[in-house]
């Protein structure tokens, strides 16, 4: 009986996986998926990390076409500080291995942490690009059909 209950889940997750970029499919078949980081919990930065790093592999391995972008507004931007991220290394090292990646740092919450360090901006990995403000990114990335993930 337990052998059956794991295989249910386990197909269960398998489907979700799927399911959930089907959803985000265009008329034009590609599939888009934006990952919001807003907090500054370790986990949840290694955790969209994994899911970026399995979600490209498994939409290549299916041959489909991908845009996938992340987000990183408020707490969430330490992911792309270079003095305080735990993922400096998986940040840079995806840039260059996964297609169709976008890295993307809320400027509004550049401009507050720059104003609490008394005028010092936040180192910002290069590979990462500034948009006007991340909740504004993600609001855009929605109408233009991306599923929006929150881990």
């Amino acid at each position: 009986m337990k052998i059956f209950t794991k295989l249910a889940m386990a197909l269960a997750f398998a489907v979700s996986l799927i399911a959930a970029p089907v959803a985000a499919e265009d008329g034009d078949g590609v599939v888009r998926i934006a990952f919001q980081v807003s907090d500054n919990n370790k986990g949840t930065f290694k955790k969209v990390m994994n899911n970026v790093s399995n979600l490209s592999k498994n939409l290549l391995a299916a041959g489909k076409e991908y845009e996938i972008e992340v987000v990183a507004y408020n707490a969430g931007l330490h992911l792309f500080r270079e003095d305080t991220t735990n993922e400096a290394d998986r940040v840079k090292s995806f840039t260059d291995a996964i297609p169709n990646l976008t890295f993307s740092a809320c400027g509004n919450t550049i401009k507050g942490m720059t104003k609490q360090a008394g005028g010092k901006k936040p180192p910002i990995m290069g590979n990462v690009r500034v948009v006007p403000a991340g909740v504004v990114r993600l609001w855009e990335l929605d109408q233009a059909g991306y599923f929006v993930i929150r881990p």
